[in-house]
């Protein structure tokens, strides 16, 4: 067979096709903010520039099928910084990254700050909850603790990861429920990470930053975490009001327009050390 009947082969009967033939149950669990066909495109062109990712879904298209469909209930762009096409072996692994949760914490719209960052060995960290500070340097905050202390020389050798912790700000400035892990506690997840200690693992490769996607997790519960939450909180809202103001008003009432916030500006690739996140 020629190379242009292998080409036309391989997008009637390969991976392509197969998402191609998918498309409506990839689509319907996108949230609303997410256009599907723009969304189906990436994934289109995802595989069409990916050699060895087009070759591995190839061998095992069930695993490229899982993976995308994680993604889209996510709500990520696939193979974006947020949500990662990784070829393990003979399957592929859909990898959310640490941007990717804070992304989502971001859509709800509770949150106007993610605070994450890795504890080394020689940083100086304290979190006494309600307690006020006694450092012999002197106080260094008014009133109850309500977030961690942190301090760190970022020019230095800084030693290995002792642990991490997360915390996020509400939009009326309230903080959220502050999260801790230990190093006990990273390793566990890690060790629970299948093929967490091949080469191409994220864990071997990104230590640090899958630390932070660890915490990050960790405060999921802790706060709202997806664009469908806030557009229920504003209809919700709108039921409520239509309610308290009577039959006439419910049927003139129009319904609220729902605006999903931008996400891109809420992140830099040029973001120091604070946030950090996955890079290529």
């Amino acid at each position: 067979m020629s190379q242009i009947g292998n080409a036309i082969a391989t997008r009637e009967n390969g991976p392509e096709a197969i998402v191609r033939q998918h498309k409506d149950d990839l689509t319907l669990v996108l949230p609303s903010h997410v256009k599907g066909e723009t969304w189906m495109r990436l994934a289109y062109g995802v595989l069409r520039s990916n050699a060895q990712l087009m070759q591995v879904a190839s061998r095992n298209p069930g695993s490229l099928m899982t993976a995308l469909q994680e993604c889209a209930r996510l709500g990520h762009e696939p193979a974006s910084k947020s949500f990662y096409l990784v070829p393990f072996g003979n399957e592929i692994q859909g990898i959310e990254g640490y941007r990717g949760v804070v992304e989502r914490i971001y859509r709800a719209g509770a949150v106007k700050v993610v605070h994450a960052e890795v504890v080394y060995e020689n940083d100086e960290f304290v979190w006494e909850p309600g307690t006020i500070d006694r450092h012999p340097d002197g106080p260094r905050w008014d009133g109850p603790q309500t977030v961690p202390f942190h301090r760190a020389d970022w020019f230095s050798d800084r030693g290995e990861v002792k642990g991490a912790f997360s915390y996020g700000i509400f939009q009326d400035g309230t903080p959220s429920r502050v999260v801790v892990i230990n190093r006990a506690y990273i390793d566990k997840v890690r060790k629970e990470s299948k093929g967490s200690d091949n080469a191409k693992s994220p864990w071997v490769k990104w230590f640090d930053q899958m630390v932070l996607k660890t915490v990050a997790h960790r405060l999921e519960p802790w706060v709202p975490t997806s664009t469908e939450w806030r557009k229920e909180q504003m209809r919700a809202a709108h039921e409520v009001a239509a309610e308290q103001a009577g039959p006439a008003v419910i049927n003139a009432a129009p319904q609220p327009a729902y605006r999903e916030p931008g996400t891109h500006e809420d992140f830099n690739d040029d973001e120091g050390p604070v946030e950090g996140e996955l890079v290529d």
